[in-house]
């Protein structure tokens, strides 16, 4: 039994009750060696009555073999990978050795594992435990984590024991339960379980020195009695492991040696093991003493240590040089896993060794491959140390710092690339490592240093390869566009692709001069003597697909900036597409988030609130906090158009949590900012929303597309307030704006604009010009806003009549929308034009389901299973099928066949 464990135990029983009826939830027990994470675990495992059990744990010497962890957890389950969806089934095959690797997409795997978790609790609850987290390969780790964040509905608990001050197992989004030592009558009733006969004054002191930890009150008793041990003030791991050493070195020679095998490999098969005890002169006789021992046990699953540090123990306590000879036997008892073999190979290697070094390289290409880039780093770091020829090692090196950063690790490929880059003088390999660095001062928000990195790499190489010289320009300048506003930098890189000598009829002059129509403005440039922008476009839509996804974001991005919103939707929408066709999770947040934005411009609100709270969630999972704030603030914008203050101001905080820990002006917070000000004005705060935009006009954001598309609500305020001298900057602004992009739907707010600040004599024509214009371009809340002022201008000058007819119109489309506020205030304005008001309408279908919901019923509506649903929302069937349980109240139906009959449908 448990001493002094009563509340975590309850904490246990809880997750194992609420599993059995069909929620999920996942636990990470921290503590000190020896406090009882892996009692807790094994408690789990003994109160899981009418549960399918799964044990995996993480290994210190294969740590950086990619997967090792998943494996040892999730392969006795491998049958069951045809039950999962295709992408989904190929990427795990791939990491299990099934397959050719899959789409390299690490967050694909924590999809599969996701999926693989829900499917094998279908048939019952499912408790998956872990020891050791702290151990698990980064790439377990991370499929792991991404998949526990995400259950729900399944019935599936996941726990995780990690060691405190653990900094490689990072579970952000986790609950966690921090164990302590056991108090004193805890700790003084376990040693009377174990019937420790110590003399009083050294119980008392060995309670107090380990501060009740459970491991060191178990193995200490026997060395004090036997050696008379004084605990002194030694650390606590340093004293268990003394306690552990102690019984190894009772051991004969043979077990030892024996042990030593089982302690560097992770596999814990017995049959790999003999054949390496066997390569070194041992034989099964030898595990007999470690058996009888207690140390480990062997049973059908293969042989386990009793506890972890043992492993620890056997493994450090042994000399350099029997290391590096059990490393050699298991490198040839692994000879069918190659990527095994070649990491045994590696930590059995004493010096330079190119046959060695090549073989830790495929490995690493492998792991790349699987979606293992943390793993692949370290690879390809220790092949080039093992590496006979410089420039091997270099480009070894090189390789490492890019997977890095694939990986996440930033400083440590920074400061690599940094130590590298000394001994280089290759320009190519320079402009990569600088990649590197500028990747990692980005995500920092040091924009400048990224900026000058990237601009200076790229002239470097422009004669040799001038594509890859290109988009680095254009990394450039989203850095210099990101950062507080320099428009001379913005200009500077610009102008910088002239030095590339691209061929005119390039797709990537299309990007090229995409770009200089999306600055034109910031920059007051003419653009007369540009190509037209349409075909331009035209031109960087096909660069774009045909460099990759960042490339395709950069596109979508400055199309949007060009005013191009339905164009920047397709885009966006086909990336979109292709990363779930293709499981390459990591770009959806980017695609998901830029769709997000434009949505909320055309209108597509119900869109925009899947889109959003997708990109925000998946985002989330996969740290691209970036994207979160890009989309955080879209979500601002679109919940001020509906007048939610609550979730207006929810958002905009998640927006700004990005620009405050970037230092940057990032594009999240200014939409955010506008967001804010257009709730102000609807809430009639209209000083408040004035305010807020004229410092955003005349701070860092001010070159950002939030400002120029918040001049109408600046020019309102202003107005409402009597202050038209105020009005005369921004309109300018707009004006140049419409006569660079010439879109309709801008002229139509300038238009209304101009009605707003024009004498009276001039305003009616400027508003029927706008309605005009807005019956070309489907906008509803901006026309709606047009017909709203002209309907209260047409009130003021006497003419109730034509003045009803405007407010109607906006009053239906306002309760359309949704839009609160300001059907409020056009009803308000009706109800003083002498026109009988009416309630408010009823929200329309679908009106009332939280964004998860609304998008798995128009999935469902759509004919797709929930098999289906979930694969592509990155979801479990179980949990699909709960929101639409959910779902079928809200909307008065009772089946899925009652969906697609909606008033509104689902389209």
């Amino acid at each position: 039994m448990l001493r002094g464990r009563r509340a975590e135990q309850e904490r246990v029983d809880a997750l194992l009750a609420a599993a059995r009826d069909g929620i999920s939830g996942a636990l990470v027990v921290r503590g000190e060696p020896g406090i009882g994470k892996t009692a807790l675990l094994e408690y789990a495992a003994q109160r899981a009555d009418g549960m399918r059990v799964v044990r995996g744990a993480g290994i210190e010497s294969e740590a950086e073999l990619p997967f090792a962890g998943l494996h040892l957890l999730l392969r006795p389950a491998a049958d069951a990978l045809e039950a999962l969806p295709g992408p989904q089934r190929h990427a795990l095959a791939g990491v299990f050795g099934l397959g050719e690797a899959g789409s390299g997409d690490r967050f694909l795997i924590g999809a599969a594992v996701l999926s693989l978790l829900a499917y094998l609790a279908e048939a019952q609850p499912l408790l998956c435990l872990v020891d050791d987290a702290q151990w698990l390969d980064r790439p377990s780790a991370e499929a792991l984590l991404f998949a526990a964040r995400r259950l729900d509905r399944e019935g599936v608990v996941v726990l995780f024991a990690v060691r405190e001050h653990s900094g490689e197992f990072a579970p952000a989004g986790v609950p966690e339960l921090s164990l302590a030592g056991l108090d004193p009558d805890s700790a003084a009733a376990l040693l009377d379980d174990l019937g420790a006969a110590l003399p009083a004054d050294q119980r008392e002191r060995l309670i107090t020195e380990t501060h009740g930890n459970p491991l060191a009150l178990r193995e200490l008793p026997p060395l004090i009695a036997t050696q008379g041990a004084h605990l002194g003030v030694i650390p606590l791991t340093s004293r268990v492991l003394d306690a552990f050493h102690h019984q190894v070195r009772a051991l004969p020679p043979g077990s030892r040696q024996l042990l030593l095998v089982a302690a560097a490999d992770d596999t814990g098969d017995v049959p790999t093991l003999l054949r390496a005890a066997g390569t070194l002169g041992l034989g099964a006789a030898d595990l007999q003493p470690a058996e009888t021992s207690g140390l480990v046990s062997v049973t059908a699953g293969g042989l386990a240590f009793r506890h972890p540090l043992i492993r620890a123990a056997v493994y450090h306590g042994a000399p350099l040089v029997q290391r590096v000879a059990v490393h050699a036997a298991l490198a040839e008892a692994h000879a069918d896993d190659i990527d095994r073999r070649a990491w045994h190979l590696a930590l059995a290697a004493t010096g330079a060794d190119e046959r060695v070094a090549a073989d830790l390289e495929h490995a690493a290409d492998r792991a790349q491959a699987r979606g293992g880039h943390g793993a692949a780093a370290a690879t390809y770091e220790r092949a080039a140390a093992l590496s006979v020829d410089r420039e091997a090692a270099t480009r070894r090196l090189v390789l490492a710092c890019e997977a890095g950063v694939h990986g996440g690790r930033l400083e440590w490929s920074r400061g690599l690339a940094e130590r590298t880059a000394r001994d280089v003088g290759d320009p190519v390999v320079l402009a990569r490592l600088a990649a590197v660095r500028a990747g990692a001062d980005f995500a920092q928000g040091e924009l400048r240093r990224a900026h000058g990195l990237l601009t200076d790499a790229a002239l470097r190489i422009a004669g040799n390869d001038p594509e890859r010289a290109f988009w680095m320009l254009m990394q450039a300048m989203h850095a210099a566009w990101a950062a507080p506003t320099d428009e001379g930098l913005i200009a500077a890189t610009v102008d910088r692709f002239d030095a590339l000598g691209l061929d005119p009829d390039a797709p990537l002059m299309g990007v090229a001069w995409l770009a200089r129509w999306a600055t034109a403005l910031v920059l007051d440039r003419d653009p007369a003597g540009f190509p037209a922008l349409d075909p331009v476009l035209s031109r960087a839509r096909e660069a774009g697909a045909a460099a990759g996804p960042r490339a395709l974001l950069e596109v979508a991005s400055r199309a949007f900036v060009a005013a191009r919103d339905e164009e920047c939707v397709e885009i966006a929408t086909a990336l979109v597409g292709q990363a779930r066709e293709h499981g390459t999770v990591h770009a959806l947040p980017g695609g998901l988030g830029i769709s997000t934005l434009a949505q909320v411009m055309l209108g597509r609100h119900r869109e925009a609130w899947i889109s959003g709270s997708e990109a925000m969630a998946i985002a989330g999972d996969t740290g691209q906090p970036l994207w979160v704030s890009y989309a955080a603030g879209a979500l601002a914008y679109l919940a001020a158009v509906e007048g939610d203050e609550d979730r207006c101001r929810e958002h905009a905080e998640l927006a700004a949590l990005d620009a405050r820990a970037s230092r940057s002006a990032t594009s999240g917070g200014a939409w955010a900012q506008a967001g804010l000000a257009l709730l102000d004005l609807g809430g009639g705060r209209v000083q408040g929303s004035l305010d807020r935009l004229q410092a955003m006009a005349h701070g860092q954001s001010r070159h950002l597309a939030a400002v120029v598309r918040s001049v109408p609500t600046e020019i309102e305020a202003a107005v409402r307030l009597g202050r038209t001298a105020d009005t005369v900057e921004p309109l300018a602004l707009l004006t140049r704006w419409a006569a660079t992009l010439r879109r309709p739907w801008i002229e139509a707010l300038l238009a209304r604009c101009e009605a707003l600040t024009a004498p009276d004599a001039d305003a009616e024509r400027h508003f029927e010009r706008a309605l005009a214009l807005h019956a070309t371009a489907s906008r509803p809340f901006e026309q709606a806003r047009t017909a709203l002022l002209y309907g209260e201008w047409l009130r003021r000058a006497k003419r109730k009549s034509d003045a009803r007819v405007q407010l109607a119109a906006a009053l239906t489309a306002f309760e359309e929308i949704g839009s609160q506020p300001w059907a409020a205030r056009a009803r308000a304005e009706l109800g003083a034009s002498g026109a009988r008001t009416r309630q408010a309408a009823p929200s329309p279908a679908f009106g009332g389901l939280t964004p998860q919901e609304l998008q798995i019923t128009q999935l469902a509506a759509q004919g797709l299973s929930n098999r289906d649903i979930a694969a592509q929302l990155i979801l479990s069937p179980r949990t699909v099928a709960y929101h639409l349980y959910k779902a079928y109240p809200k909307l008065g139906i009772s089946s899925r066949g009652e969906l697609a009959t909606l008033s509104g449908g689902t389209q």
